[in-house]
């Protein structure tokens, strides 16, 4: 099975579907994204269609393989044109977007870590007014 974003204004991710393999493949009976979103159109009456993969998060792929487009894509996340990767909203003005691993980034980098404890009663969220990421209880 593959998988669809269906864009909108913008780049939004608007919805996601499932397309059978069969509904993807060339005269050769290859998986073809172009023939895949071909499809798509035709079906739908909608122009704008990238594909996923439900196995890629964070700019990998779960098993080892190649990851497509940084992140399965989700509703409301954006197709970021110029690195060809879905990204989620950008959660605060100071992060900036690590297009490696397709995800924002603290200007800091990530939170420290928790110990096996701590994680059961802490958290750390990041303040913006600060810049620092502030160690709050749950």
């Amino acid at each position: 099975m593959a998988h669809y974003a269906k864009l909108g204004a913008n780049n939004k991710v608007i919805a996601v579907h499932v397309v059978a393999d069969a509904d993807c493949q060339n005269a050769d009976g290859i998986e073809d994204e172009e023939v895949g979103r071909q499809f798509m159109e035709r079906i739908h009456s909608w122009p704008l269609w990238k594909k996923t993969s439900y196995n890629t998060s964070g700019g990998q792929h779960k098993d080892g393989g190649t990851p497509l487009r940084g992140n399965y894509a989700g509703i409301g996340m954006t197709y970021d044109e110029d690195n060809d990767i879905f990204i989620s909203k950008k959660p605060y003005a100071s992060w900036t977007l690590n297009v490696s691993e397709a995800r924002w980034q603290s200007p800091i980098g990530d939170a420290p870590a928790l110990s096996e404890e701590e994680a059961l009663t802490h958290i750390y969220e990041w303040n913006e007014s600060t810049g620092a990421w502030d160690k709050t209880a749950r």
